[in-house]
């Protein structure tokens, strides 16, 4: 045989060997993949039947919202209570699953124990981050957060966060829309929103009087995720609130307004009462909420820590801190104007956003209140599931004169008691102040 012919076989030898290798690798990812599908099937059946098993939460004063003309409505004279969720990142995996019972136990505890009125989750419900949760499903947090809630009882809405739907996740947010919108969920009030506004989920929730009045308009908006090509945030280019999104809110704030006015006319004749019903609700009263923070988040912050952390002209500090480390407010990273919007039509005097877990501060900043919920995250800061400063949930009472308060509740507080015999874990309640040092320089 020629050495030609030799140089063939071996080649041949060669390349059998190379594709026997290759099988063995295929197969072994095959079986891998197999198995953690499986797992992954087990432990969200485990955590599904435990969210499944809390009792509903009981009141003498159940509020039923309507949907009347496309928005969700609390008809009530009496104060609403709502409770803000914020981060609650269930990774929905295999590699998660111990970390989710506890994030599951913790958001049962505290809306059994607070029994409010509407729960609203300021984003990132999931966390298919497969390093971590050991699945690409983002629906898997979905679903059994749900289940949950639809445990529970209570009324409930998700904002998107950038984590809900991650550009190598399973699902896209108008897929998961449609699961939150499905008539199978008997209390959640989400709603996808105008098709021809970016994102999905926006949405406005009414809260009126017995006379009809809007005496609070809850704006629920998407923030979005990633830009400039930051396609999976590891240069965190966060996204902002986009034009067509802030001319939606204007318009919704002047419908409100003039629908307001219709109802104020139409209950009141005495000339001063209805002075002073317009001079309340004549420009519709309003929050918002949505994920990632405004970029006024970090201008007030700066600006209040620059004085020494003493209030200016401009800040009133209510309560908190900052822990965030680095850029410490981790915002869109283009301005918009929807804050100068919101100051322009004085509707809106609060916003409540999530993102940033190991910030808490809530300050007024020209006549708005910027709040950081209390964040859930056991699972997405690495070691945070030891730590609890930051964990618990925001109460926010909105009174029947369209005024509001809110305060920050912690989680590892006597008044929440883990339920069904499950245990509270064990943290360290750690210095968030310690966290971030801003630096003066800067």
């Amino acid at each position: 045989m020629s050495k030609k012919g030799n140089g063939e076989k071996s080649s041949r030898k060669i390349g059998k060997k190379i594709l026997k290798v290759l099988g063995i690798i295929i197969a072994i990812i095959a079986v891998l993949a197999l198995i953690s599908i499986i797992a992954t099937a087990i432990s969200n059946s485990a955590n599904t039947a435990l969210a499944k098993s809390f009792d509903k939460v009981t009141t003498d004063d159940t509020l039923l919202p309507l949907d009347k003309d496309g928005y969700w409505t609390f008809t009530t004279d009496r104060e609403l209570k709502v409770m803000q969720l914020t981060d609650v990142h269930i990774g929905g995996g295999w590699m998660s699953a111990k970390k989710d019972a506890m994030a599951i136990n913790a958001v049962a505890a505290m809306v059994t124990a607070e029994k409010p009125d509407l729960v609203i989750i300021t984003g990132d419900i999931s966390y298919p981050v497969p390093f971590q949760a050991g699945t690409f499903n983002n629906k898997n947090g979905a679903k059994i957060f749900a289940a949950l809630m639809e445990s529970l009882g209570v009324y409930w809405v998700p904002v998107y966060g950038n984590h809900d739907t991650e550009a190598y996740s399973f699902y896209s947010r108008e897929q998961l829309s449609e699961f939150y919108e499905s008539d199978k969920l008997n209390y959640c009030l989400f709603k996808a929103g105008d098709k021809d506004v970016d994102g999905s989920g926006n949405s406005a929730i009414l809260v009126k009087n017995s006379d009809g009045i809007i005496t609070q308009s809850l704006f629920l908006f998407d923030s979005h995720s990633y830009t400039d090509g930051d396609y999976f945030g590891a240069m965190w280019k966060y996204d902002n609130i986009h034009e067509n999104q802030i001319e939606w809110y204007k318009k919704l704030v002047t419908e409100f307004s003039n629908q307001n006015a219709v109802a104020i006319a139409n209950t009141y004749i005495d000339e001063k009462e209805k002075a002073e019903a317009t001079k309340k609700f004549g420009t519709v009263p309003s929050l918002a909420f949505y994920h990632i923070p405004s970029e006024e988040y970090k201008l007030a912050w700066d600006e209040y820590c620059a004085n020494g952390r003493k209030d200016t002209e401009n800040v009133k500090f209510y309560y908190g801190t900052a822990g965030e480390s680095k850029k410490v407010v981790y915002c869109g990273v283009h301005p918009d104007n929807l804050f100068e919007t919101m100051q322009e039509l004085g509707s809106t005097k609060g916003i409540f956003c999530g993102h940033d877990h190991l910030n808490n501060f809530s300050l007024d900043y020209k006549g708005i209140r910027l709040t950081y919920g209390f964040s859930i995250d056991y699972l997405a800061y690495s070691g945070i599931y030891k730590l609890g400063s930051q964990r618990g949930c925001t109460l926010i009472t909105i009174s029947p004169d369209g005024t509001f308060d809110c305060e920050a509740s912690n989680y590892y507080q006597d008044k929440y008691q883990a339920l069904n015999g499950n245990q509270k874990e064990t943290v360290t309640m750690q210095d968030l102040d310690a966290e971030a040092k801003p630096d003066p320089q800067a």
